[in-house]
């Protein structure tokens, strides 16, 4: 049998996203026992960059099998982004077979600008979660990085601001709390009977 493993499952337009992915897959790579699988979902036009381009698609099969579920996208008005809505809007069998019931989840978000709905996103991007039936961890203030994170970061889950120009790095404490969310999903994947 194979090893249990998180789906990091994320759309990114212009890397914002796909780098926090990444930071969430190293905390749960820091779970022994677990690995994470990182997957995207296309765009729902041309990729818009080499990166979205070579990342690896996401199936249902993916989602099927994980033992938990890490959820990213840019904000779009508030919402996550139309092309992860989709990929979530296609789950519906695996909604009739309860397939996720009691397996955790987690979500995270970047924005372009400093207000500009991370919050709401992270709370829709929950929704169709909790229909599936699944467990919802945040990020408690016990992570270090949220108390101290000036742009970025939520117990409803991570957050970045990237500005406008796209041309701000996450700084340590987002990243940081990407990767405490990450880890925190594989700990209580592992915890599921």
């Amino acid at each position: 049998m194979s090893e249990p493993y998180i789906l990091v499952l994320y759309y990114s337009r212009d890397g914002a996203t796909a780098a926090m992915a990444k930071q969430v897959a190293r905390g749960v790579e820091c779970v022994s026992g677990i690995e994470a699988r990182l997957r995207t979902v296309p765009s729902l036009s041309v990729p818009d960059d080499e990166s979205e381009a070579m990342a690896l698609p996401a199936t249902q099969e993916d989602l099927k099998h994980c033992a938990g579920l890490v959820l990213g996208s840019p904000t779009r008005f508030g919402n996550m982004a139309a092309p992860l809505k989709q990929f979530l809007d296609e789950s519906s069998s695996l909604w009739l077979q309860g397939s996720l019931i009691d397996r955790p989840a987690g979500v995270f978000t970047s924005t372009s600008s400093l207000h500009g709905g991370q919050e709401s996103t992270l709370l829709s991007m929950m929704l169709p979660l909790l229909h599936h039936g699944m467990v919802m961890v945040g990020v408690p203030y016990s992570v270090p990085g949220l108390r101290a994170s000036e742009a970025g970061g939520t117990p409803y889950g991570a957050s970045h601001w990237s500005t406008e120009a796209g041309d701000r790095p996450m700084d340590d404490n987002e990243s940081s709390i990407c990767r405490a969310l990450g880890k925190r999903v594989a700990e209580w994947a592992l915890r599921a009977p």
